[in-house]
């Protein structure tokens, strides 16, 4: 509305009063109007809604009304119209200082993830480099920490940066930077505190040496863990930083986004390999990138009463399609039920995952991200919005499930995350 020359407010929850105003300050419109009301608005009756708005502004102190009445009639002046913009190149290099001093300017800027650092200097960044046939200078991607912010740009050396700074080794630089090229970042700005899951398949992984095997999730392992990490400081750097309130709304947070990174145990598996059901080769070496982990269910087995354990489980899932992640004896039980691929119990999850139309549409994010595909017709959903309130629907699509087989087979154990597909990107094109 500014760029026509009409005056306008945004209005707002307070609690997001620091990130409204960094975003319109980040896209230019620096003056840009807004008031704000409480939080929540959800659940919320209309008489508590007009008492909001008949109420004062938390964030100016002013009546509501008085902010949006002389928002409107003010008129556009200066950055109003014209905008702003911004100098957004850095210095390649930082001026030469004690590595005490070094390390307190990074944790002030939010460089870090507050643990402890390798500082990346030329040296460092130069054999990280190494790994790669890649020149320094070609751009790897883009990423953005919200749907409504620009879209940083980040080259091989950016990328290189934060390997060094995560502790990872230059053999590892090409998985790196294969998840760099998926432009997802695993710090995404949502108030459901989302992170990302990320599966490797392929030779890179006995090359590099990663876990697929005992503690293949956990903490256990140099390459899972720093690839992981350099993932995620990228993702905080590389897309203008994870600051609470500003860049970061997730009320919770998520350990996850310090590192959630694992081979798929590809040999010990009766199915075919995740990349391969992306459709790469078997010979090919591929990072695949699922979002969300708002979820997370787990058992074993599959013992008697499996069937009822994950239908249970997969109704909980909500929103978020399910990705199972299970120890190979837990594929090969399901391999001696019959179930022979991973497709087939694909197939089954998606006949079984059902939910009361009522409850199905009563989640937040159904009715914030899917509702409107449903009204403009889209299907699967648009059948299930015109169901009748105590009509069983089914939850998610068969192509929006994923198996990942993993562990080392100490125990039948199964996990069940509320996690969406991105994407697959070969390794083998950043070596």
């Amino acid at each position: 509305m500014e760029e026509m020359g009409v005056p306008s407010v945004a209005i707002h929850t307070q609690a997001f009063h620091r990130v409204a105003k960094s975003t319109s300050r980040l896209r230019g419109f620096p003056t840009l109007r807004n008031a704000f009301v409480p939080q929540p608005v959800v659940d919320r009756t209309p008489e508590q809604l007009r008492a909001y708005i008949e109420a004062i502004d938390p964030v100016s102190k002013r009546p509501f009304m008085q902010e949006v009445v002389e928002g409107l009639l003010q008129p556009l002046e200066g950055t109003d119209l014209t905008g702003e913009t911004f100098e957004r190149e850095t210095p390649r290099l930082l001026p030469p200082d004690t590595e005490a001093n070094l390390r307190v300017l990074f944790e002030e800027n939010r460089w870090t993830d507050f643990m402890p650092i390798v500082l990346p200097t030329e040296e460092l960044v130069a054999q990280m480099l190494k790994g790669t046939s890649q020149p320094p200078d070609k751009v790897v991607g883009r990423m953005r920490a919200g749907n409504f912010r620009e879209a940083w740009e980040y080259t091989v050396e950016k990328v290189a940066v934060n390997a060094v700074m995560a502790g990872a080794k230059p053999e590892y630089f090409p998985v790196i930077l294969a998840l760099a090229a998926t432009n997802q970042t695993s710090r995404q700005g949502s108030t459901t505190s989302q992170t990302c899951l990320s599966v490797v398949n392929g030779p890179i992984r006995h090359e590099i040496g990663m876990n697929c095997g005992i503690g293949a999730m956990g903490p256990y392992n140099h390459a899972n863990v720093t690839i992981g990490r350099a993932y995620s400081l990228l993702s905080q750097n590389g897309q203008g930083g994870s600051v609470p309130g500003e860049t970061y709304m997730g009320t919770l947070g998520n350990p996850l986004a310090y590192s959630l990174v694992f081979a798929e145990n590809e040999e010990a598996s009766p199915w075919q390999s995740l990349h391969v059901q992306k459709g790469l080769k078997q010979e090919d070496s591929a990072v695949t990138v699922f979002v969300g982990n708002r979820y997370v269910h787990e058992g074993f087995g599959p013992r008697v009463t499996w069937e009822e354990k994950f239908r249970r489980s997969l109704a909980a899932s909500a929103y978020l399609p399910p990705c199972l992640v299970m120890d190979p004896i837990v594929a090969r039980l399901f391999a001696q039920k019959g179930i022979n691929t991973k497709q087939e119990l694909i197939d089954w999850c998606a006949k079984n995952a059902r939910l009361p139309a009522r409850e199905y549409w009563d989640d937040q994010w159904m009715q914030t991200l899917i509702r409107p595909h449903a009204v403009a017709g889209v299907e699967p959903w648009a059948t299930r919005l015109k169901a009748a309130p105590d009509e069983i629907v089914e939850m998610y699509r068969p192509e929006d499930i994923n198996v990942v087989v993993t562990g080392g087979e100490t125990q039948g154990a199964w996990k069940i995350f509320g996690a969406k597909y991105v994407k697959t990107v070969k390794v083998d094109d950043w070596r």
